[in-house]
């Protein structure tokens, strides 16, 4: 009888591609066979490919006509039962081992093929957006952790410091994955029934927010979750900007990746602090009112190495 070795296992490749567009973090999709969004994916061919990256980058290119930039490993997703992705079908049990990417940038060009394109990050993730109230969602949200919760102390404690869901909690921008599994568990997503093979009782008792192919909701909740962490202490936020940009533009990039609303004034005193930015002496006229002064990103200090991120002040 064969054992779990003679299984064997797959290895397939994914990618988070994130980019701003309208003032909004987007990330590049695909389209899953049963219609649901997916992230860029395909199978490694140890035989084939020299190497990870290199075979990431060739099939992204053929899957949406975009090419990769930077790069940076992400995650291994090896969980038992993931579902198999697309881009590798097969009728056997393998097990599905899946090795995340983040890329990063400034360019959501169209002209990808014909079911890529970039969709809104929070379209997939509506709770993550703080900048404005949703009354509806919070109210969807609070009730449906509330069911699951049920007497359960420890779900409800869970619930209230992940979710921010009461005074004495303070919400943290970068728990994005744990966030989205405890609403997994709570069966409040579309693929938690998926995945067993169950139809959700009735549609309001999933949240808000597109369902993606096999784990990838997951892969880029990873992903947002890493780049919210990587604004405070690397200047990520200039992979995602034009070359010239004003303060304004600056801020409202940080907001669309952070969802939450800064303080315009706090916020440019940080900027000034970390000197990562100059003027360039030019103006912008696109700004609908008074011209405004363009800066650019300085780069890397040649003398230190030192390339600190951004503070990130909210609103009270």
């Amino acid at each position: 009888m064969a054992g779990p070795a003679d299984q064997g296992v797959r290895i397939g490749l994914s990618v988070v591609v994130m980019a701003l567009k309208d003032r909004r973090a987007v990330v590049l999709t695909t389209q899953a066979e049963d219609g649901a969004r997916a992230l860029p994916f395909g199978p490694f061919d140890p035989v084939r490919d020299r190497t990870f990256e290199r075979a990431l980058r060739d099939f992204v290119t053929d899957q949406t006509g975009f090419r990769l930039g930077f790069v940076e490993q992400l995650y291994t997703f090896g969980d038992a039962g993931r579902a198999t992705p697309r881009a590798t079908p097969t009728p056997d049990q393998r097990r599905e081992v899946s090795v995340g990417y983040l890329a990063l940038t400034p360019d959501a060009a169209q002209g990808q093929t014909h079911d890529a394109h970039w969709d809104a990050v929070f379209d997939f993730f509506p709770w993550e957006d703080r900048r404005a109230d949703n009354p509806a969602l919070h109210a969807a949200l609070v009730e449906g952790l509330t069911r699951w919760s049920g007497a359960d102390d420890r779900r409800t404690a869970r619930a209230r410091a992940l979710f921010a869901l009461t005074p004495d909690h303070r919400w943290n921008e970068e728990r994005v994955l744990e966030r989205y599994e405890l609403l997994y568990e709570a069966r409040l997503v579309a693929e938690a029934w998926r995945d067993v093979r169950q139809t959700p009782p009735e549609a309001s008792a999933l949240l808000p927010g597109a369902p993606m192919g096999s784990d990838h909701r997951r892969i880029l909740a990873t992903g947002l979750g890493r780049l919210r962490s990587k604004l405070k202490y690397r200047p990520v936020l200039f992979d995602l900007t034009p070359g010239l940009f004003t303060l304004s533009e600056l801020q409202a990039a940080a907001e669309a990746v952070s969802g939450l609303t800064l303080h315009k004034q706090n916020f440019r005193r940080g900027v000034e602090r970390t000197g990562l930015v100059e003027p360039t002496g030019q103006l912008s006229s696109t700004t609908g009112g008074r011209p405004a002064e363009l800066f650019r990103f300085k780069g890397v200090d040649p003398q230190t190495g030192a390339a600190p991120g951004l503070s990130l002040p909210a609103q009270r």
